[in-house]
């Protein structure tokens, strides 16, 4: 069994526990949980932002930077091949 289904699993458990439902009635539990919860979401926003800024400063491109001059070139070449096709039909 995965481990992400164990822990789904024992979580039931609990929930179905009194005092836990005791617990989770209470604000403040609820606050620190939701808190714990935005956790990760808050790392990966930070390590996004210092690897963004470490990149600037050593003026290299982000993987967002990259991305967005692909696209570019890719609209660019098919919009280059429309006009070539418009062309060789004109002949």
């Amino acid at each position: 069994m995965s481990l992400k289904k164990t822990l789904m699993k024992q979580g039931m458990k609990m929930m179905g526990d009194p005092r836990v439902q005791k617990l989770m009635q209470d604000e403040r539990v609820m606050k620190a949980l939701m808190q714990a919860m935005s956790v990760p979401g808050k790392v990966q926003t930070f390590t996004s932002d210092q690897v963004e800024k470490i990149a600037k400063a050593m003026s290299l491109a982000t993987e967002d930077e990259v991305n967005d001059l692909k696209r570019t070139v890719r609209r660019l070449e098919d919009e280059i091949a429309r006009l070539e096709r418009e062309q060789d039909k004109k002949r």
